[in-house]
């Protein structure tokens, strides 16, 4: 199962206590995921289409407790891509469904569907997390963090789309919008901002899960960043010695370590003896100690008579 079905299974199981509430969630998911039916005796109807069953079962919950209307559900089975279910649930033709729908917000004016989110349905806070939890459950997706941070609500909407990034600025949610096909996306890609609206909406547990995942991610790139380091570092020490000790191969076999100054031969000598270690680890093996830099001093000398003596050579 994906993160984002897991998640959606989750806020299935939340009912609000407040009708307020109930009101303004079934309003948020009728509104994006819903169908005006209209019957031969000009009777509107409703149907919601999900591919979660959870998500079926909550729009049946909550449709029977604020309206008690009767509701009919089908199963039909895609035949292309992932061929999954879609759940269809339908609120036959009746008088009643025109009260809902003039309720919940969505329309006005009789048939008129409004192409905003009535005031009255998020007018207090808590109003507006069902809302837009709502709205995540009819067309929204979060993707694994594992993977990837992104987070998004299909609309095939421009207005409706611009107000909900409206709503979602009253949590202090930078939502971007963009299209794809004849749909408007509205997503969020800062994985600070995809905690924050999983919290607005009650995903608790998908939030923990997000965070634990993150920050797991985190440390691994981190981890990766240190030892990609330390491998730079290894690999720059390593070139630089095996430089060094050819410098002073030549000298040795032209002139002789023994011929250099005694500050010089000591370095060189130590240098041969261990190839591997840094400067600062060669500086403290010597008599006196010698900073790094005083051993790179050093070194620079040698690699001055070396390849004095190799032009010397090629004259």
């Amino acid at each position: 199962m994906s993160f984002s079905s897991k998640t959606k299974n989750a806020l299935a199981r939340i009912i609000p206590e407040d009708k307020c509430c109930q009101i303004a969630e079934l309003a948020g998911l009728v509104r994006i995921g819903g169908t005006i039916l209209i019957s031969s005796h000009n009777q509107i109807g409703l149907e919601l289409s999900t591919e979660n069953a959870a998500v079926a079962r909550k729009f049946l919950k909550l449709a029977k407790i604020i309206f008690a209307v009767e509701t009919e559900i089908r199963v039909q089975r895609k035949v292309r891509l992932r061929k999954n279910n879609i759940y269809l649930v339908r609120i036959p033709p009746h008088n009643e469904v025109e009260v809902m729908l003039d309720t919940l917000g969505i329309t006005k004016e009789g048939l008129l569907l409004n192409p905003g989110i009535s005031p009255h349905i998020v007018e207090q806070k808590c109003c507006l997390r069902s809302y837009l939890r709502g709205v995540f459950l009819g067309a929204g997706s979060v993707s694994n963090p594992e993977s990837a941070y992104h987070l998004e609500i299909s609309i095939n909407d421009l207005q409706y789309a611009q107000a909900l990034v409206d709503l979602l600025a009253e949590f202090e949610l930078k939502a971007k919008i963009s299209s794809r096909k004849n749909n408007y996306i509205i997503y969020l890609k800062e994985s600070e901002q995809i905690v924050t609206f999983l919290n607005v909406i009650g995903a608790h547990s998908a939030l923990l899960d997000f965070e634990n995942t993150r920050i797991e991610k985190d440390m691994r790139n981190q981890i990766n960043r240190l030892v990609n380091c330390e491998t730079a570092n290894l690999n720059k020490t390593i070139n630089a010695s095996l430089r060094q000790i050819e410098n002073i191969r030549v000298i040795d076999q032209v002139i002789g370590l023994d011929k250099l100054p005694p500050t010089l031969g000591q370095v060189a000598q130590l240098r041969l003896e261990n190839p591997s270690i840094s400067l600062k680890e060669l500086g403290e093996m010597m008599e006196p100690r010698l900073g790094k830099s005083g051993v790179n001093h050093r070194m620079r000398k040698l690699e001055e008579i070396a390849l004095k003596i190799q032009k010397e050579k090629k004259l």
